[in-house]
Formats: C-alpha cells, structure tokens, sequence
C-alpha cells in the first residue's frame, strides 16, 4: 500500500488514554494516524513511537474547544490525500458534585470540551471526510451519555449533548457517503480519567476502581473503536455500549471487598 492509498484517521485527545491506544491500534491496522491533544510532547512521543514500530503518524497541537485552531488544522489536512475518519476522542470529567452546590465552571468546560470540541473537529473535516467517498464520523460517548448517577449531572449532561449529538448528525447525513459511529464505554481504568476528575485527589480516583476486579482497560476501548470502523462500508454501528463484565449499570457495579 502506498502513502497515497493509506487512509487518514484523525484521533483527538490522544495525548494519553484511550485516544492513546486508539491511534497505535489504528496504525497497526493500516491507517496514517494523525494524533492530536493540547499537550504537543505527548502527541509527538506518540507520533514517534508508531512511526518507529513501522506504521505512519503526524502529530499535531490542537484544542479542539479553539475555533480558529481547528479550522487551522482543517486546512494544513488539505495536504493530506484525504481524510477518511475521525475519531472524536477528546473529552472528560471535572467533578462529582451535586447539582446543588456544582461549579458552573466545571460544566461549562466539560460542554465546551465534550460537546463543542466534538462539533468543531466534525464541522471543520466533514466536507473532507465526505469528499473521501467513504468517510466515518467516530463520537466517543459515554454511559454517562444514556443514564445519569447523583453527582454526575455535569458530565452527564455533556455525554448527553455527545450523544445527541452522533444521534442527529446520522439523521441529517443519511445519503451520504459518511457514516456516523458512537461507542458508550462503561467503567475504564486510565491513567488519569479520575485523577483529573478529583482534581489530583488519587485517593478519590483509586476508590472509583476499588474492588473492581478488571475494569475496562483503554485498550478494549481501542479494539472495539477499530472494530467499528473497520466494518465493511456498508455497515454502520450506530451506537456500542461496552462495559466490564462486574457493571450492570453506571450505579450496579460488583466489587470484590
């Protein structure tokens, strides 16, 4: 295959996570990865270590919640052969207050990053994406996204805007050659989700996982994103919910105390 024929598969958040795995999984499978995040060390260290193990990556700084910074990326793509998916990854949670005493703050940023940062990137490369002839719009959700927990309202909300988000898009696109994939992860175990959520309190983030034999790794995520957009064409997976086999629910988890 050559560097023209290789697809282009944009992943976002990919700085550490499942946005992590996603694009070495991705790579492995044959796709140019272009990685993106705030933090340009990590995507360039990423970049690097694909690049080394034989496969193709670009890495690029990018805050997807920056307007101008996004279409700023949209036209340095026009380069690119094409672009062929897109991997909106970037995302995460501020918090586990109620709603009562909730900073306004932390939804606004987890809307600004987990709703609009998903409509930026999707604006700015759906005319390229639609260009390709076989273009793939991912929107990584949440289960956060399609049933609320007290203390979540915030991320809860944004999951939600996520998720109505993918829902309305494939509704409007139908006809076109791009279609349109969610994938709702459960509970996942990485290496900072919850320590950013709790804002550094690593007690707080361990006692999320606590008595949880095997939570989800980042890892399962990337294989169940790949899996989804390497389906035949023709096929389209509107919505995958994926959690570890001990949650039920966002509020039944089994733990071994």
């Amino acid at each position: 295959m050559t560097a023209a024929d290789t697809p282009i598969a944009v992943v976002t958040g990919a700085s550490s996570g499942i946005g992590a795995a996603t694009a070495r999984r991705l790579a492995a499978a044959g796709f140019h990865v272009v990685v993106t995040a705030r933090r340009e060390d990590r995507v360039k260290a990423l970049a690097a270590e694909i690049t080394d193990a034989g496969h193709r990556a670009t890495a690029y700084a990018l805050d997807v919640t920056d307007r101008q910074a996004v279409d700023a990326f949209a036209a340095h793509l026009d380069s690119f052969p094409s672009v062929d998916v897109l991997i909106n990854n970037a995302g995460g949670a501020l918090g586990a207050d109620p709603v009562a005493t909730g900073s306004p703050e932390d939804w606004r940023q987890m809307y600004e990053t987990n709703v609009i940062g998903t409509l930026n990137l999707t604006q700015a490369l759906l005319p390229a994406l639609t260009a390709s002839g076989d273009g793939t719009v991912l929107v990584l959700s949440s289960t956060a996204g399609h049933a609320t927990y007290e203390g979540g309202a915030g991320y809860v909300a944004a999951k939600h805007g996520a998720h109505v988000l993918a829902e309305t898009l494939r509704l409007e696109i139908v006809g076109t050659p791009v279609r349109v994939i969610e994938i709702a992860p459960g509970m996942v175990k990485t290496e900072g989700f919850a320590t950013t959520r709790f804002r550094g309190d690593t007690e707080k983030a361990a006692k999320v996982y606590e008595g949880v034999a095997e939570p989800l790794t980042a890892d399962d995520v990337a294989d169940t994103i790949t899996w989804a957009v390497t389906r035949p064409s023709h096929v389209n997976i509107d919505l995958l919910v994926v959690r570890p086999r001990a949650q039920a629910s966002n509020s039944k988890v089994h733990r071994e105390l």
